[in-house]
């Protein structure tokens, strides 16, 4: 697998309860309108005090809800990469990638390589879910792993249209109120990939926040098939 998509913004997994988001959207024209255009990563403690994490990775914002079922590509292996011991090198990967119908995840384990290629890790399978439509599906593992695939609402708010206007010098009143802001991802949908995974398979962080909260260090990628 290669041609790796890379999504740095969200350095920091709180396991106590920081919610840290990273955003970008519609950035790339060689993975613009498919599932290897990554949208945003979201990582949090779903509740205080609980020993699980929440991974969740939007892909192809911008889409709209009649047309959202059904698009992941089958080339397409997304990959959520955990540094554990700060050296900014994957230690662990989390994969997702669709089959007929189907998501299906492999790890939490060390890659087989790390950098710009990577491989399926058959040999360590996390667990599988049928990719949702209208009705949202979850599977719940007997590890007690959650999983799910499907379309769902873009969280994302951004007056994409001032923007453009502010950085081409079209708009010398600058970016406008909230409540004058209006939201072009209103009403589209994402394709979301999400797994709630108990923190006893993902190791002990090493590092702190500005907090000093424990962290590990997490960023997605999408790998193309050639």
């Amino acid at each position: 697998m290669k041609n790796k998509r890379r999504k740095l913004g969200l350095i920091g997994l709180s396991i106590m309860g920081l919610v840290l988001i990273a955003a970008d959207h519609i950035d790339a024209p060689s993975s613009r309108g498919t599932t290897a255009d990554i949208a945003d990563l979201y990582a949090f403690e779903p509740s205080e005090g609980s020993d699980n994490t929440v991974f969740a990775v939007d892909l192809q914002s911008d889409i709209l809800p009649e047309l959202a079922y059904g698009t992941f590509d089958e080339t397409v292996l997304t990959e959520i990469n955990i540094d554990t011991d700060g050296d900014l090198v994957e230690d662990l990967v989390i994969q997702a990638i669709p089959r007929n119908g189907n998501m299906y995840f492999f790890g939490p384990v060390a890659p087989l390589e790390t950098g710009l290629r990577s491989q399926v890790l058959v040999d360590s399978p996390l667990g599988n879910v049928e990719i949702s439509g209208t009705t949202a599906i979850i599977e719940t593992t007997s590890e007690g792993v959650s999983l799910f695939a499907g379309p769902r609402q873009d969280p994302f708010f951004f007056d994409f249209f001032q923007f453009n206007a502010v950085a081409g010098g079209m708009a010398p009143e600058g970016f406008k109120t909230p409540e004058e802001a209006s939201d072009a991802f209103d009403g589209t949908n994402t394709m979301s990939i999400v797994m709630e995974i108990p923190n006893s398979l993902l190791g002990t962080p090493t590092g702190t926040n500005i907090l000093g909260i424990p962290v590990y260090k997490v960023w997605v990628t999408t790998n193309k098939k050639q």
